[in-house]
């Protein structure tokens, strides 16, 4: 196992590095320029105003972004930067990244945490009845039920939950953005700071969780389906072991490899966040911090968010396949004695 371990890092060296040189030359194909935007010029590069004036403040803020320089020296002074652990500034207001990074990533954490624990503790034991209780009234219904959830955009349901829900001209149960009350006090009391941030916070994680109901439990329930027609599943029951005991500690451990999957999506959703859920409900987390980047063009920006996403996404891959032998000792990545 630790001979698999460390080969799987050692390959996260070449895949980083492809994966941030195609993202690193992509981000620069964007239309625009980010020096004539900060020049208050044209985004696409048009000039105002005084021409000459307008151009040496271009020219004098590439060659300060490194701009004027070839795409592969862009990419060389950057990378020398993220071996020293510096992201650098970010060409939208000069502010270090990671400065940046430590007041959005709280929020965005907060956000998928909540997310992960709604989902899997409602549709991991949706999918192990649905196995269980296969082709009954309650396995129809939820199956119709989630399904019909999860054709559902989350983008619409956003936006009608904005306008049926946090509206007064129909109900208005709940804030229509932002994580907490513009009148938010430092000086008010723990229960009062939770009921604000919760009130805020419900309806957009409602949204957030919704569609991966369906998912995680179809996953859950083909899983376990597969599982509980094993011949060591029917061995256990002529045995006379009740059926809580086969299903809670024979089926379910080896049924969650299709669950332990998603968990290489899992971390870098940690971090990245929701673009959707964050832009429509006005949450200052990555999401809107990775949509404004990109509109800006923002490149050392975009640039620090693909190499973290990548990152995190690697080490749930390699979390993954640990966590298979773990649930699963048939899986093994050495030799066993």
């Amino acid at each position: 196992m630790f001979e698999y371990i460390l080969k799987r890092i050692l390959l996260f060296i070449p895949t980083l590095f492809l994966i941030t040189a195609i993202s690193f030359g992509i981000s620069r194909l964007a239309p625009g320029d980010p020096a004539a935007a900060k020049a208050a010029a044209g985004a696409d590069g048009s000039l105002s105003g005084n021409n000459a004036v307008n151009e040496k403040t271009i020219e004098l803020i590439r060659k300060q972004w490194n701009l004027d320089k070839p795409v592969w020296q862009q990419y060389l002074i950057w990378t020398t930067n993220i071996f020293k652990l510096d992201f650098g500034t970010s060409f939208q207001d000069s502010r270090p990244i990671t400065e940046k990074f430590v007041e959005r990533i709280p929020i965005t954490l907060l956000m998928n945490i909540l997310a992960i624990i709604l989902s899997y503790s409602i549709a991991v034991p949706l999918g192990i009845y649905s196995a269980t209780h296969q082709g009954n009234f309650l396995d129809k219904l939820s199956t119709f039920f989630i399904f019909a959830l999860y054709s559902l955009p989350t983008f619409w349901i956003g936006t009608m939950g904005i306008t049926f829900l946090c509206n007064p001209e129909y109900v208005s149960w709940f804030p229509s953005g932002n994580i907490r009350s513009i009148n938010f006090d430092a000086s008010w009391g723990f229960l009062e700071k939770l009921t604000d941030y919760a009130s805020h916070l419900v309806l957009p994680m409602i949204v957030y969780t919704y569609g991966s109901f369906a998912y995680i439990s179809r996953q859950m329930r083909s899983g376990m389906l597969e599982v509980i027609r094993q011949d060591y599943i029917r061995t256990a029951r002529a045995k006379g072991l009740p059926e809580h005991i086969v299903i809670f500690k024979h089926a379910v451990r080896n049924s969650l490899i299709p669950i332990i999957t998603l968990l290489a999506g899992i971390l870098p959703a940690l971090i990245g966040g929701s673009v959707i859920i964050e832009t429509i409900f006005s949450i200052p987390g990555m999401g809107k911090l990775s949509f404004e980047s990109l509109i800006a063009r923002d490149y050392p920006m975009i640039m620090a968010i693909f190499t973290v996403s990548a990152v995190m996404t690697l080490v749930g891959i390699l979390v993954a396949d640990i966590l298979y032998s773990v649930v699963d000792p048939r899986i093994a990545y050495g030799k066993k004695s």
